[in-house]
């Protein structure tokens, strides 16, 4: 059963308390390690690893056109009809992020910024055991809308060397350039110092396991990276109204991602908590992925009491989930006191799982409280911002004695050189 906790008798430190997600000794060594054996080995380390952790050593990395061609002709109408849905409805939303350049300009001066794409962005997409389609629109269309000329994908292959039909016909759909039968903390080395076949990127996105997410930090600098994603977050706050069927189910549907999920409720009704309870206790027994949800809502699921829901409010910012429901009659007049949060689903028909799949917005998001000071995946995270900057000689000369003054306050003289030279040639000397 679900811990319910009153706020009122506990502390914050409490309500925030989660088990411990971070990297042990033993992975960041065995990251280290994988690292610079790919750096040194190349591809032989890619496979090698390959063959030892999934137990498969395909004949080439690189996925061919057949075998896109292949597992697109093996899915059905219904559902490429859904991917294309999907994308698009993932591209139009995207599409409204896209910045543009901007000049500006006063007496002389002209100033601004340039957007240039990225030039090559690796894209990581978990597989193996599991198949995430959604993934692969939700990190690839952002970064064709931003115009990336080469987006590279990496992916654990099966048993049998293949890559999971949909997650081809996903990446066809969203315009990936090329896709690689690697994943771990091989795969990232590979994006980061590039192989034999697999070409370095300048940048790596996308979801994985503690393995992948200690890789992704180790190379941080070489590499931009988009964030250290952590295990799923729900947080449904839900008024006296809400139907525990529904907000058992949503908070279920992050649960059975990973054992280290959170999964809270935060409510202003009693009755409410203990209907919601007893509700994920009986869906947990029907839900095929029991073992894992059940160990998530163990270790870190758990119902608040609030007082009201402006105290809910307040705990949802401290929180700053990675998704965030409001269950409440008028979610758009409490969405102006949203501070922290990944993504914000509004009212009681848009469950966390629309998010995940379908209406637009990325789900990529910031975890373990990172909503404070980071947001989704956007456009943004594949464009470079350049400033640009001239000066006619007159109005340089306007306020070169202001620079040079500054430049000496700083003792920086010749940073004032360069620019009283410009006047006076016997600055220099």
């Amino acid at each position: 059963m679900m811990k319910i906790l009153d706020r009122a008798e506990v502390s914050l430190e409490e309500i925030l308390r989660r088990e411990d997600t971070q990297a042990g000794e033993a992975v960041e060594k065995a990251v280290a390690d994988i690292l610079e054996n790919v750096k040194t080995r190349g591809d032989a380390a890619v496979l090698d690893y390959g063959e030892r952790f999934d137990r498969v050593r395909p004949a080439s990395l690189r996925v061919t056109p057949e075998e896109i061609d292949a597992a697109v002709a093996s899915q059905d109408a219904d559902f490429l009809e859904t991917l294309e849905q999907a994308a698009a409805n993932i591209r139009e939303y995207h599409a409204l992020q896209k910045r543009t350049n901007f000049v500006h300009t006063r007496d002389g001066v002209v100033m601004g910024q340039k957007i240039t794409p990225i030039e090559r962005v690796g894209i990581y997409v978990p597989g193996g055991t599991a198949s995430y389609p959604s993934s692969v629109l939700m990190n690839a269309i952002p970064a064709q809308i931003a115009g990336v000329s080469e987006i590279i994908m990496v992916t654990p292959p099966a048993k049998d060397g293949g890559i999971a039909p949909a997650i081809l016909a996903a990446a066809k759909v969203a315009g990936v350039t090329a896709i690689y039968k690697t994943g771990g903390a091989q795969a990232v080395g590979a994006l980061a110092y590039g192989t034999e076949s697999i070409p370095k990127v300048d940048k790596i996105v996308g979801p994985g396991n503690i393995y992948v997410a200690t890789a992704k930090r180790r190379v941080y600098g070489l590499v931009d990276i988009d964030m250290i994603a952590g295990p799923s977050e729900i947080l449904v706050l839900a008024d006296a109204e809400a139907d525990p069927v529904c907000v058992a189910a949503d908070l279920l549907s992050q649960a059975e991602h990973d054992r280290m999920a959170s999964a809270v409720l935060v409510c202003d009704s009693r009755a409410l908590a203990g209907a919601v309870a007893e509700e994920v206790e009986a869906q947990l027994k029907t839900l095929p992925r029991e073992d894992i949800a059940r160990a998530s809502i163990e270790a870190n699921g758990k119902i608040i009491v609030a007082s009201d829901l402006s105290e809910g409010v307040d705990i949802a910012n401290a929180i700053a989930p990675e998704h965030l429901e409001l269950c409440v009659a008028d979610p758009f007049a409490m969405l102006t006191r949203v501070k922290n949060a990944g993504s914000i689903f509004l009212g009681r028909s848009a469950p966390e799982a629309l998010g995940d799949y379908f209406a637009g917005p990325n789900h990529t998001l910031p975890t373990l409280g990172t909503a404070r000071f980071s947001s989704p995946l956007s456009v943004d995270d594949f464009v470079k911002k350049s400033s640009f900057l001239y000066y006619t000689r007159d109005a340089l000369e306007q306020v070169h004695t202001r620079i040079e003054d500054f430049a000496h306050r700083e003792g920086l003289d010749g940073h004032a050189r360069s620019i009283a030279v410009r006047f006076d040639r016997e600055a220099v000397k």
